[in-house]
């Protein structure tokens, strides 16, 4: 299983993924799930991917060949994120048909996203299909994967106007709550960050199983849940809660 989220607000875009790839309890592997391209002062594209490893990789194996080999489509030569969705899509998609023969278990998705020059820096999910949707104003991310566990943070938090140390904190959290409930999803955990209009992508940081910047965010996050379930009034108060609000409450059995 995979995790992976994108983030975009008015100040950039966010890039998280785990590296952890398994076929059974006994075979649990570590691939990299985002890749970058682009050329400085010009283009700027990252993709994220989830589903099967062997088309994910074929995929992502052919748009490089496609640049290398200057193809009359490629991510050098799109014009827009959209296209350069159409054309990732278009890839997989051709990609699980070489196995429609085998059944169904070779899909795979994907999460695109950047900034070409003089144009909005923007992010899409290109599904197994081959289609694509993008993010809103009132929903700026897109996950791929075990998308569930770590879906309520971002909810909660993220909106247009928020800083992107806060939106990558938010997807740190994101992550860390996934991995807590499917043991599937795990590190090295991936994070790329690109500020609106610089059209440069700097390298990814990488968070290992012991990385004690990602384990103080864990500590922290699990705290401070606690804290604020002290602060929720018991249940036993539901019938007379309207005839007495607002009463502290203390639930150290918490701890």
């Amino acid at each position: 299983m995979t995790y992976c989220v994108a983030i975009a607000v008015d100040a950039g875009l966010v890039f998280c993924s785990d590296s952890r790839t398994n076929a059974g309890i006994d075979r649990v592997s570590t691939y990299s799930k985002m890749y970058r391209f682009g050329v400085d002062g010009q283009r700027q594209f990252v993709i994220l991917s989830s589903g099967n490893l062997g088309t994910t990789q074929a995929t992502i194996s052919r748009v490089k060949r496609d640049i290398k080999e200057r193809a009359i489509q490629s991510l050098l030569t799109v014009e827009s994120i959209s296209e350069a969705a159409d054309y990732l899509g278009s890839i997989s998609r051709a990609e699980q048909e070489k196995h429609d023969a085998h059944g169904t278990g070779f899909e795979a998705s994907f999460v695109i996203g950047g900034q070409i020059a003089g144009k909005k820096h923007r992010i899409m999910m290109v599904y197994p299909e081959g289609n694509h949707i993008t993010s809103s104003h009132d929903t700026p991310y897109l996950q791929v994967g075990e998308s569930k566990y770590g879906k309520p943070i971002l909810d909660r938090i993220l909106t247009r106007d928020l800083n992107l140390d806060t939106c990558a904190l938010c997807a740190l959290v994101s992550m860390d709550s996934t991995m807590r409930s499917n043991l599937s999803v795990g590190p090295p955990i991936e994070m790329l960050v690109y500020r609106t209009d610089t059209l440069a992508l700097d390298t990814p940081l990488r968070f290992d199983e012991d990385s004690e910047f990602l384990r103080e965010v864990k500590r922290s996050w699990d705290q401070r849940l606690k804290e604020a379930f002290r602060q929720m009034p018991p249940f036993a108060w539901a019938a007379a809660w309207d005839k007495n609000p607002g009463r502290a409450v203390n639930n150290d059995d918490l701890d």
